[in-house]
């Protein structure tokens, strides 16, 4: 599924190459998810610094619109570690080489991942994530950010019957956290966590410091891997 890469690239951090080449990815669109059109046109036919200082504030602040994937099931536990292996077996296998500054659950990666295997393992790659697809795209529909319809389309490519509506009671009573104040006590947190960290280490690289960042009160509510959420 191309499309799938043309959607990555949507969700991805804006770039140049892809305002650039926006004919192109209208034409994609058209063809395969002609739904998403109308978003694609606005959103790229913005300003570039614009949709880079917007989506900063969108995917950067708090925990709860994370593209990591295994965050929001996994959070900092143990477990992540092993999914994250398995999923970069399932990479290797496919002959996608990852870039050392990506998490392999960094979801635009992974939908580029699913747009180079068959239809088939690629449907079921979404299925097996359509959980957090959904919690996702409801809390953006919440917080009044268009982004909800890539995920409403990647749930529809899965042939889910989740969509962003389908967790609008779960997200409308969670505590927002990427207000200043939730933003302000998790950098609290962090001011004496770091200390603790140059007691025992010297390396601590920039991710490591992002996944630390949103690792305290503000968590927001994980999703069930008993109803379909990525092991």
């Amino acid at each position: 599924m191309q499309i799938l890469k043309i959607i990555a690239l949507l969700i991805e951090y804006p770039d140049e190459v892809l305002w650039e080449s926006r004919e192109e990815a209208f034409s994609l669109i058209e063809q395969d998810a002609p739904a998403l059109l109308p978003f694609a046109r606005q959103h790229l036919g913005a300003a570039l610094l614009d949709k880079q200082a917007e989506w900063c504030e969108v995917f950067e602040r708090g925990r709860a619109t994370s593209l990591l994937l295994f965050e929001h099931v996994h959070a900092e536990s143990r477990d992540r570690g092993q999914a994250m292996v398995d999923l970069m077996g399932q990479y290797e296998k496919a002959g996608l080489e990852l870039d050392c500054r990506e998490l392999p659950d960094y979801l635009p990666l992974y939908l580029e991942y699913l747009s180079i295997v068959s239809d088939a393992e690629a449907r079921e790659g979404l299925q097996n994530v359509a959980p957090i697809l959904a919690l996702i795209g409801g809390r953006l529909k919440q917080r009044g950010v268009a982004h909800y319809q890539l995920f409403d389309a990647l749930l529809r490519f899965a042939d889910s019957r989740l969509s962003s509506d389908s967790v609008a009671q779960q997200v409308s009573g969670e505590k927002r956290d990427d207000t200043r104040q939730a933003l302000d006590a998790v950098w609290e947190e962090e001011q004496v966590k770091f200390i603790e960290d140059n007691a025992t280490s010297c390396d601590s690289s920039p991710m490591q410091q992002y996944q630390r960042r949103f690792s305290q009160d503000v968590a927001p509510q994980y999703v069930d891997v008993g109803a379909g959420g990525p092991k």
